[in-house]
């Protein structure tokens, strides 16, 4: 309470602007937050895929939030079983809302979901991949997205076969800038990226630019995401961090436990 009340403090002397000046009081909702994404043509919604992110900046999810320090796909904690429940009580009843009330809904439909001990609740919606969660599932989708968005424009989802998957994990790793989300040093010299790539993993840019004489630059918060792959959320870790490794920025960290969740439930069942 305390803690809450100290963010509200903020919110009215001003820390965010004007979009602090009305505060919304909710219910907490306690439990493990993970992603669920389906593919929507106005009548049909399709289930695209799972992920889990991290939020919060420092490792066993302490320190301020994020955009996301990290993320996998597929993730283990949204079994089958919860995925029919969100797409039964969630999905469905929301795309048949809003086609009731004259919006129907084509493209990707994104549900933040906590899933807590009454089961899955709706925290948000997004229209679009999250990031990082985006750079742990295109890498897994086999099927031609191209193919799939076009259905989804025209209607036509259910004349699709089901997307193809790679059946392995993807683990992503945030590249950030020392002081996010707080302020930090920009254009700062970034080099070992393809050392990196060399390792199996990819590297995604997004807050990168080069310099005129082609030095590649840090000019954001989150600078890179580096992804690897495995047959478990361990390989898949592991993979990801041997890319990291090869980064050299001094100005960059990383969290170091990225999947740590799942790592430990793969634990428990050896």
């Amino acid at each position: 309470v305390d803690e809450a009340c100290a963010a509200i403090d903020d919110c009215f002397e001003g820390a965010f602007g004007e979009a602090g000046a009305r505060v919304v009081i909710e219910e907490c909702l306690v439990g493990e937050e993970a992603s669920f994404f389906c593919l929507c043509d106005a009548s049909t919604a399709v289930p695209l895929g799972t992920a889990q992110d991290h939020k919060r900046v420092g490792d066993g999810d302490t320190g301020p939030n994020t955009g996301g320090m990290g993320a996998y796909s597929p993730a283990p904690v949204l079994t089958q079983e919860l995925i029919d429940e969100v797409m039964t009580d969630i999905i469905v009843p929301t795309l048949a809302g809003m086609h009731a009330k004259g919006h129907p809904f084509r493209g990707i439909l994104y549900a933040g979901l906590m899933l807590t001990a009454d089961g899955p609740s709706l925290i948000e919606y997004n229209t679009r991949f999250g990031d990082p969660e985006c750079q742990v599932l295109m890498p897994r989708l086999k099927s031609d997205l191209v193919e799939l968005m076009l259905a989804s424009s025209k209607g036509s989802l259910l004349e699709l076969p089901e997307a193809e998957w790679d059946g392995r994990t993807a683990l992503t790793v945030v590249m950030a800038a020392k002081g996010y989300p707080g302020s930090y040093e920009k254009n700062t010299v970034i080099e070992g990226i393809e050392d990196a790539e060399k390792t199996g993993t990819l590297v995604f840019h997004a807050g990168t630019s080069r310099s005129e004489l082609g030095a590649l630059l840090a000019t954001g918060g989150r600078v890179l995401n580096i992804t690897g792959f495995g047959d478990s959320v361990t390989q898949a870790q592991k993979a990801a961090y041997e890319g990291v490794a090869k980064v050299r920025w001094n100005n960059g960290f990383t969290r170091s436990d990225i999947g740590w969740r799942a790592i430990a439930r793969e634990k428990e069942s050896t």
